[in-house]
């Protein structure tokens, strides 16, 4: 959910600057590439827990298809379609979370 918060950020940042001149679109490194070059351990909860490791998802820039002829190479139109991914697997994790929790609370004999 930190990813996405995050490339949402960067993505409204790319559409606010959609007419400023010489303007470079950016966009975070893919969430699986993330995963993949940092261990994953649990957040501390607990003084017997292992330390967690939080690393921030690395800004990159777009390469352009295409630049306006003012420099500026934003192509609202990729940045709304990413929005609109983002929200899709920001729903879908928050309703997995969901689900997880209510089996969790289920097997402590608790309802949801």
């Amino acid at each position: 959910m930190e990813w996405i918060d995050q490339r949402q950020r960067v993505l409204a940042q790319n559409i606010a600057n959609a007419d400023t001149p010489d303007y470079q679109a950016h966009d975070l490194s893919p969430f699986e590439k993330l995963l993949s070059n940092a261990p994953i351990t649990p957040s501390l909860t607990n003084p017997r827990h292992m330390r967690g490791l939080l690393q921030d998802a690395a800004l990159t820039r777009v390469l352009p298809a295409e630049r306006a002829p003012d420099g500026n190479a934003v192509s609202v139109e990729n940045e709304l379609t990413k929005v609109a991914d983002d929200e899709i697997n920001a729903a879908l994790v928050g309703n997995l979370w969901k689900s997880y929790m209510g089996l969790y609370l289920n097997a402590l004999g608790r309802s949801a």
